[in-house]
């Protein structure tokens, strides 16, 4: 008689939610996270903000930042927009707005029609050597996103798709929509070990029920990827963020006059708002003359 021994397959293991929230709401802003509490866990990333407005249309002001990043995300009804060089346009559902700061620089927008606005809003910390870099504005419509399945690349990569934006870290940041009973499996890659997940509309088991403004992230990985399991109920956006933990440096950039922090701005109108905001600040640094630096890899 021959004995055979079977060997079962190894267990896959599966990402335990380690933290939840549903952040701090004022108006139709809720902002997720910020480095007071997540984002001192979930570096590089410094905030995340869920927008949902319905009501009026209205012009966001004029406003700078330097030394990060912004990627903005439209999950329902449309944004418009203005960067330093006075390129103004519409950004639909499924669209990408990719703001690097870098030195400094100003950006505005707002809505252009009454109805439902619904999206994400990722900010990033540049790595020491992009702080102080040049500025990039990029827009992507809904077409240019990538997608594989029921993901989207936001940044980085996923199976067959990958986005055109330059991550200056590695990050993988991808909207997932799963219709109900749907399950989809995420797998960081190698040297990723930060996860989070942030939940726009529908409910989702990851295991644990997750539902609508919830943020989860998930147990940091030291031993490689550990894939992570969903299922939907329904559900219409998920935002996935992965990336490694790397280290970044606090940095002082103090905003003196728009003609020196902006010498290379082509409009008139943007060197004037900047002016006029210094002069009101009376020349205080204020909080995105000064911003922390953080830094957070997803995968």
């Amino acid at each position: 008689m021959t004995l055979v021994q079977s060997i079962s397959p190894p267990r896959r293991l599966v990402r335990a939610i380690m933290h939840r929230t549903r952040g701090r709401t004022n108006g139709p802003v809720t902002r997720l996270m910020s480095p007071s509490d997540l984002g001192e866990i979930l570096k590089p990333f410094v905030f995340l903000d869920l927008f949902d407005h319905e009501g009026a249309p209205f012009n966001g002001p004029l406003h700078p930042h330097s030394g990060i990043a912004t990627l903005t995300y439209v999950a329902e009804g449309a944004v418009n927009y203005i960067d330093p060089d006075d390129t103004r346009g519409t950004l639909q559902a499924g669209g990408v707005e990719w703001m690097q700061a870098g030195r400094g620089m100003w950006h505005g927008g707002g809505l252009d029609k009454a109805g439902r606005t619904r999206g994400f809003q990722l900010w990033i910390a540049l790595p020491p050597a992009l702080e102080l870099g040049p500025t990039i504005s990029i827009y992507h419509p809904p077409g240019d996103v990538q997608s594989d399945g029921p993901a989207h690349v936001l940044l980085g990569s996923y199976g067959s798709a990958s986005s055109a934006i330059a991550s200056p870290s590695p990050i993988n940041y991808l909207t997932v929509r799963l219709k109900a009973g749907e399950r989809w499996r995420y797998e960081p890659p190698t040297g990723h070990t930060v996860l989070w997940t942030a939940i726009a509309s529908g409910v989702l088991s990851a295991p644990e029920k997750l539902r609508h403004g919830d943020l989860a992230a998930f147990e940091p990985s030291s031993k490689g990827p550990i894939p992570s399991s969903f299922s939907a109920r329904p559900l219409r956006t998920s935002m996935i963020s992965s990336s490694a933990i790397t280290r970044s440096t606090r940095r002082r950039t103090r905003c003196a006059r728009a003609r020196r922090i902006f010498p290379r701005s082509r409009s008139a109108s943007f060197k004037r708002a900047a002016c006029k905001h210094l002069r009101g600040a009376g020349h205080q640094p204020g909080p995105f003359d000064r911003e922390s630096r953080y830094t957070v890899d997803v995968s």
